[in-house]
This record gives structure tokens, sequence and C-alpha cells, in this order.
């Protein structure tokens, strides 16, 4: 069986100089953006239940919602609310760790190939 790289004579390798570049970690935001909706979520399921607004009816609307309801409203404040304070912690964390950087050295080669 003959060797598939057979004919590459024709290649042509390209070394460029090295060059210093610095790596550093940072929190995936996306992670923290789930966990904001998650801590939201179950916020407005310990407020819905430990504030029982369904007994009587609102002085405004005088409406009685019931505790679906009142459970919507307060997750329409709660998940935005969840979201922005996990998105501090998050850019809080990318800040401590960018003084934690890392130095490494790299050089590309390019592989040209015809």
């Amino acid at each position: 069986m003959e060797d598939a790289h057979a004919d590459d004579g024709d290649a042509r390798v390209t070394n460029a100089p090295a060059s210093t570049v610095t790596i550093r970690r940072s929190p995936k935001y996306g992670i923290f953006l789930a966990l904001g909706v998650a801590v939201g979520i179950i916020a407005a399921i310990v407020l819905t239940m430990v504030f029982d607004g369904t007994s009587e009816p609102s002085p405004y609307t005088e409406v009685t919602y019931s505790l679906t309801q009142t459970f919507g409203f307060i997750l329409l404040w709660c998940i935005p609310a969840g979201i922005a304070l996990m998105m501090i912690l998050a850019m809080i964390l990318d800040r401590a760790s960018s003084r934690h950087l890392r130095e490494a050295s790299v050089r590309v080669d390019r592989i040209d190939g015809r």
C-alpha cells in the first residue's frame, strides 16, 4: 500500500517568528445567565408562597388574583433581577481573574499545499 502523502514535495511551509501572547481565563456568561434565570424563578416561588396576596381583592384594581397570576407578576420582576445579580457577579469574577495572567510563546506554521 502506497503512502497517501507521497506527493508532499509541492507543499511549502512558512514559519512565522515566535510571538508572546497573554492568556487569561474568563467566566462563561451564558452559564451565569442561566443561573440568574434559575435564581429568579426560585425567588419568585418563595415570594409567592410567603406573601399570599390572593385572599383579598387588590386595593387598586379591586380584583382577586389567583396564585398563578401572583406568581407570574412576581416572576416578571425576579427573573431580570436574578439575571442582573448574576451578570454583576460574572463581571466581578472576570475582573478578579484578569489579575492572574499567563504569557505563552506561540509560533504559527503555515502549510501551503498545492
